[in-house]
């Protein structure tokens, strides 16, 4: 399924009238035993464990704290470990869903699929989250980037700021000697495996170390989490690395502009995000949301290196005492909770996928 541009700006824009209530039911039959009423809709009650990625960390947070703060009795704790991790911990039986900016492998889809005893693993993507090219370079602050010299740069091939092929991307700045400090992330994680199939998709012939979640090149720094990333890229001049908006915005750095399969150097923004969003396809089946993103879009003014995060579920085989939570909190971050996304650095649900995301949430058991 192509997705509709015109779905797209909608559900970028703060003002898009969700279709949704939010914290539902889904049995009209009367109130289950686990649930309350409260002036927001009905509320389940009882505790969900979940981690993973770090990219919707600061989605998630304000899904918790506004969904607990609605529907008393409910507390739902999620840690922002990585993507890994928390793939991890839901094939394990620690999590009741986790949170990932990649969709499983071959390999692990089995796994995660023995963990839901009578049914399988699927993908709902909840969150938007274009990825940020954040750069620290004294005295310059608007940097733009081809797909090849951002590679290059992290493949450890250009190492100066004023190397000619920066310089071709910038040709009116002022470009100082300052050595290149690449920083990328250190644990498994959905945002290099984002990052680095940009790269293997938009500059193949500089970039050789194809995508995963655990960084292949050589060289450069790594840290832990989107917040490790954020912190060293601040405090050193020079550095440049990979982070979700939400995290540029909320360390106020400053954000590279990006060249598109157009030819256009593009600002990260709501809109330019969903533009490239806009030729997103699902690849799944039935339930199951996998999205598969073109990350040479032509599409004028299009963002090109942005990613989705999935909450990774049981479509069936919740445990009894978890699945109706589960739902309702699901339910809340799939509609009303959308609302809140752009202003923490994030993209809403395009109306499409927004709606298919709520017909899989209704339909877990």
């Amino acid at each position: 399924m192509k997705l509709k541009r015109h779905g797209i700006l909608a559900g970028v824009m703060l003002t898009a009238t969700l279709a949704l209530a939010a914290c539902g039911s889904d049995n009209n039959s009367g109130t289950p035993s686990n649930t309350s009423s409260s002036a927001s809709g009905d509320c389940a009650t009882g505790k969900l464990t979940a981690q993973g990625s770090s990219a919707q960390k600061n989605a998630m947070e304000q899904w918790v704290k506004d969904y607990q703060a609605k529907c008393s009795g409910a507390t739902v704790d999620y840690q922002g470990t990585s993507s890994g991790a928390g793939i991890t911990a839901f094939t394990g039986g620690l999590a009741d869903f986790a949170g990932s900016d990649s969709a499983l492998k071959d390999e692990e889809q089995p796994k995660a699929d023995a963990r839901c005893a009578t049914g399988k693993a699927i993908h709902l993507p909840l969150v938007i989250g274009p990825i940020a090219i954040v750069t620290n370079v004294q005295g310059v602050s608007d940097i733009q980037l081809s797909p090849a010299t951002l590679a290059g740069i992290f493949a450890g091939k250009i190492t100066t700021w004023n190397a000619a092929e920066i310089k071709a991307d910038n040709p009116s700045a002022t470009l100082p000697a300052t050595k290149i400090l690449a920083v990328h992330r250190n644990e498994s994680s959905g945002t290099t495996d984002n990052f680095t199939k940009y790269l293997s998709k938009a500059a193949a012939d500089v970039w050789t170390y194809s995508n995963a979640k655990e960084w292949k090149a050589p060289g450069g720094q790594g840290e832990k989490g989107s917040d490790g990333v954020s912190a060293a890229v601040k405090s050193k001049d020079g550095a440049i690395g990979y982070v979700e908006w939400s995290f540029a915005e909320a360390n106020g750095l400053n954000k590279a502009k990006i060249k598109n399969a157009a030819g256009e150097y593009t600002a990260l923004t709501s809109e330019s995000a969903g533009k490239t969003i806009a030729g997103a396809e699902v690849k799944g089946t039935g339930n199951d949301l996998k999205l598969s993103i073109d990350y040479n879009t032509k599409t004028a003014g299009a963002y090109p290196i942005v990613l989705v995060t999935y909450e990774i579920v049981c479509e069936k085989g919740t445990a009894a005492d978890k699945v109706t939570l589960l739902k309702s909190f699901l339910k809340y971050a799939a509609g009303d909770g959308q609302t809140k996304l752009t202003q923490l650095g994030y993209a809403a649900l395009p109306t499409e996928v927004q709606t298919k995301v709520q017909a899989s949430i209704a339909a877990l058991s």
